[in-house]
């Protein structure tokens, strides 16, 4: 086996994903369809947990009629993890709109190239690009090529812009030391890469090799790698002082890695990989990278502009539970709202999605927003507001966008593993989440009888409570299913 440390004390499994949850692993358990109600059923499903002191905030209602099936303390307050991106790509649809596009401009002012973040948390990123057809490093090629396009060959200074966010890149209630992971990384008015690097180690005759991806000399690290004959190989990072400066440690046999490591300074980082990629197309850049907000834009002459639809943005959100593309989201609803459209903040973003929450008829007590992304513990959520923000998307013109972006059972994202027996496969779509103590699905089931939206939060959740959330959502579709057999014997 081989282990991927990240940061003191972290251990991360090479090839997991699902936010590291633990439970991940586990087999579903049975179903307990047999013919009592879904009360019943769900009742039994959590028993054993209920006893072990595990808290859950469950609501089971029938869409669009809203008409509640189940309903175990769905008013209580509990930590949501990564279902509060539930709700921010609710709000980001609903203040951005469905037709939605970020925009990266890039271009010159005078002599120099300019880049003008939009907060694009997709610029760069590995899914998005796979999606398309882009190879690693295709935007840098084709601004290298649109100034080939226009005879220049020479530039001075290399600009970044990314005011369009305020200065604030890493959440104050974040952990301390996971901030250099991926789902903690820096949010920034200009990202790529999801602003991380991959890391990853070889032995070449004794001695350890490390590797960057994309490479790059924005990175610096010092390698206390060991070189081992035999046993377990692990690997991990240290931030110091200076940014971007990493000590990678460890031990390793054969090879390690990749795993992604959170940078500091995205826009800086961009603006490097710039730097460098057009030194290799034979483009000199004299000046210096320069990262400010620009006050006046006229003179500004574009070259090319990147486009990310708001659907990319949430499916990532969504599906895959990328923190930065919901993070990205609750600024940009802020920048949106300004009169600039510049310095979106957390700050700003939370007074919105309250302001959305509050005009569903949703009581203050019924929700803290702290982040976007549900890593904040200062988070909380009833099943009952994300069951009512599910609702809301469902009953309007947006759901067939919305929905798509779920993870599919059985087939895509952070529940691909879960759900693929045929009575199940590709009837759930939901929004897992995953923080330490904490385990929550929120989402809908294509029943028999109609489509049910449904919220399950466990606090206090143990190793089997993936599994018993699973189990619920199994039990609302084995419900509908059976009643529908009943009637058509009928």
């Amino acid at each position: 086996m081989k282990r991927l440390l990240i940061g003191v004390g972290f251990v991360l499994c090479l090839g997991c994903f699902a936010q590291a949850d633990p439970s991940a692993a586990l087999g579903p358990a049975p179903s307990l369809s047999n013919g009592t109600g879904l009360a019943e059923q769900v009742d039994a499903i959590i028993g054993e947990s209920l006893a072990k002191r595990v808290q859950f905030s469950i609501h089971v209602v029938q869409a669009p009629s809203g008409r509640t099936l189940y309903d175990h303390d769905a008013r209580e307050l509990m930590m949501p993890a990564s279902n509060m991106k539930v709700i921010t790509g609710a709000a980001a649809l609903k203040y951005l709109g469905p037709d939605y596009e970020f925009k990266t401009r890039v271009g010159l002012l005078g002599n120099a190239m300019v880049v003008i973040g939009s907060g694009d948390p997709l610029l760069g990123d590995e899914k998005t690009d796979a999606k398309y057809g882009r190879e690693p490093g295709w935007i840098f090629k084709d601004i290298a090529n649109a100034l080939k396009a226009k005879g220049i060959g020479t530039i001075e200074d290399i600009i970044v812009d990314s005011s369009v966010f305020d200065n604030q890149p890493v959440h104050s209630n974040w952990p301390a030391k996971d901030l250099n992971k991926w789902y903690a990384c820096e949010v920034s008015g200009l990202n790529f890469n999801d602003n991380c690097v991959r890391i990853s180690a070889k032995n070449v005759g004794g001695r350890i090799e490390i590797f960057l991806d994309p490479p790059t000399s924005f990175i610096t690290f010092t390698n206390k790698v060991e070189a081992i004959s035999r046993g377990e190989s692990e690997l991990g990072t240290n931030r110091n002082r200076q940014p971007n400066n990493l000590t990678v440690f460890g031990k390793c046999s054969d090879k390690i890695g990749p795993f992604d490591v959170a940078i500091e300074k995205p826009a800086a980082f961009f603006g490097y990989l710039l730097f460098e990629h057009m030194a290799k197309a034979d483009i000199i850049v004299k000046g210096h990278l320069v990262e400010k907000a620009l006050d006046d834009y006229s003179g500004f002459r574009l070259l090319v502009e990147y486009d990310t639809p708001l659907a990319d943005c949430l499916a990532r959100c969504n599906k895959n539970s990328l923190g930065l593309a919901a993070e990205s989201l609750l600024k940009k609803i802020a920048a949106q709202s300004n009169p600039d459209g510049k310095n979106g903040s957390w700050e700003k973003g939370r007074e919105l999605v309250s302001r959305y929450l509050a005009q569903l008829g949703l009581d203050s007590s019924q929700y803290y927003i702290d982040d976007g992304s549900g890593l904040s513990r200062q988070n909380e959520l009833t099943a009952y507001t994300i069951t009512t923000v599910l609702l809301d998307v469902y009953r309007g013109p947006n759901w067939p966008l919305y929905r798509d972006s779920l993870a599919a059972g059985g087939q895509d994202g952070t529940i691909e593993q879960y759900f693929k027996q045929p009575p199940y496969r590709d009837r759930v779509r939901g929004k897992t989440g995953f923080i330490s103590g904490v385990k929550s699905f929120s989402g809908v089931c294509s029943t028999a009888e109609g489509d049910v939206i449904f919220s399950i939060i466990a606090n206090n959740a143990d190793l089997i409570s993936r599994t018993v959330i699973n189990n619920i959502a199994q039990a609302i579709i084995d419900d509908a299913d059976s009643r529908n057999v009943t009637e058509d014997q009928d």
